[in-house]
């Protein structure tokens, strides 16, 4: 036991009990999974930064911060087709994650977008990014997609993992019987035995009503700018830095409900890096459109659900659930947006994940990245910062040239990361003396 933590209670228990708590703990703080980083004040502004090669933020523009608190009215947005004939029309797009509309009070948040704000390609055009997990079920994620269809000129989307689970979906939904592997089939269109589908069959299903909606999955130009979607799916080897060994931490399998909820078919597995590969190799359809859109513009911004660089989480040692690394990310991911942004340089670059439900932006290797989740009404309650910044503006006609105020980012933007280092940081012992035994 490392010597600042506190005394584990001699009260005794059974071991039945002991693993139950421990493991409803573990999934309660799997995406909740850090508290504030050390020395980092909630009530001061941060000084924003600027990326190298923007000019500077428009007068009068919003400025908007990432440490956002409660689920506040989503920020007004001006209708593309009043913009467009108006000096200085503008595109704009817009970036959120992990919606998480199963929840009343987030489907709510959506609902409360402003009216129809316009529709349309070229000056004016509003357009959102959702960078995956929208809903548990496929009705809520149908009902979500429309009303943010309505609200934005061109939305895109890709899946997260929330998205693809079975669990409440009750086998309702028909399973292709064709011999191509989803997402690949074609739209099933002729009534059959409704069957248990496996979260491949799920993926297609939400494809389908993506393109039925006119939601975007595939590459696209809005004004100058590329938007590229990336697929994703995290794996084991992604996490690259030293576990924590003085606590027993409970097992993936038993903190990640992924492992329960997803169902894959017998060549996919959890333990290696089968399903990784799978999704990122989705994206290879994708390649002569990639091309085009790398070659007809300036700046790309490219996003997916899973995050693609480790140092975009907090290290374990910070983190209440230290396995976390283990289900976030992927290298291929890493890899492959960094072969889209091989020629971007001077704040031409923009990645946009999700998945973590930790605010960031921050610039690594000249490329920007950037998470902006709705998360979860619990951990909305949690942060300290009132401001109404979502769905967060990212592009105006160029990207927005401030990195903003995010807690954790801000954290290392400041502070060297020190992966070798083990040692709980309070808040994490704190939460281990209550929840788990300490070897």
């Amino acid at each position: 036991m490392t010597p600042h933590l506190p005394a584990v209670s001699t009260t005794t228990s059974s071991s039945s009990a002991t693993t139950s708590r421990a493991a409803a703990a573990a999934r309660h703080h799997l995406l909740g999974a850090a508290a504030a980083p050390p020395s980092s004040p909630h009530h001061r502004r941060r000084r924003r930064r600027r990326v190298p090669g923007c000019g500077p933020r428009p007068r009068g523009a919003p400025v908007r911060c990432c440490a956002a608190a409660a689920a506040p009215a989503p920020q007004a947005a001006v209708p593309a087709r009043a913009r467009a004939g108006a000096p200085g029309a503008t595109t704009r797009v817009f970036v959120v994650s992990d919606l998480h509309t199963d929840y009343p009070e987030n489907m709510e948040w959506v609902r409360r977008l402003p009216a129809e704000v316009g529709a349309g390609e070229g000056a004016g055009i509003d357009a959102l990014v959702v960078a995956g997990d929208v809903a548990e079920t496929r009705d809520n994620f149908a009902r979500t997609m429309e009303v943010l269809r309505g609200r934005f000129g061109a939305v895109f989307y890709v899946p997260g993992n929330h998205d693809l689970w079975l669990r409440r979906e009750g086998g309702r939904y028909v399973s292709r019987s064709s011999s191509v592997p989803p997402p690949f089939a074609p739209p099933l269109r002729l009534p059959c035995l409704a069957t248990k589908m496996d979260s491949l069959e799920k993926l297609t299903a939400l494809l389908d009503a993506c393109s039925e909606l006119g939601v975007d999955t595939g590459p696209r130009m809005i004004g100058d700018l590329g938007i590229i979607p990336l697929f994703s799916w995290y794996h084991k080897s992604f996490d690259k830095e030293k576990d924590v060994n003085s606590v027993r931490v409970p097992s993936l399998e038993m903190a990640c409900k992924d492992f329960h909820a997803c169902k894959w078919p017998s060549d996919l597995a959890n333990d290696d890096e089968s399903i990784a590969l799978y999704f990122d190799k989705l994206n290879d359809k994708n390649h002569d459109a990639i091309e085009e859109v790398k070659n007809s513009s300036k700046q790309i911004l490219t996003f997916s659900h899973f995050v693609p660089r480790q140092e975009l989480c907090p290290e374990k040692r910070m983190l209440y659930y230290p396995y976390l690394p283990k289900v976030i990310g992927s290298d291929f991911l890493e890899r492959r947006l960094r072969d889209i942004h091989s020629n971007r340089k001077d704040g031409a670059a923009c990645h946009v994940f999700g998945h973590t439900h930790f605010c960031w932006d921050s610039v690594v290797d000249e490329i920007r990245y950037v998470q902006a989740p709705l998360a979860y009404p619990r951990e909305r309650k949690r942060r300290m910062n009132s401001e109404g910044w979502l769905p967060f503006c990212v592009y105006r006609d160029g990207f927005n040239p401030e990195i903003y105020p995010a807690l954790w980012s801000d954290y290392y933007n400041k502070n060297k990361r020190e992966p070798e280092n083990t040692q709980l940081a309070p808040w994490v012992a704190r939460h281990f003396a209550k929840y788990h035994k300490f070897h």
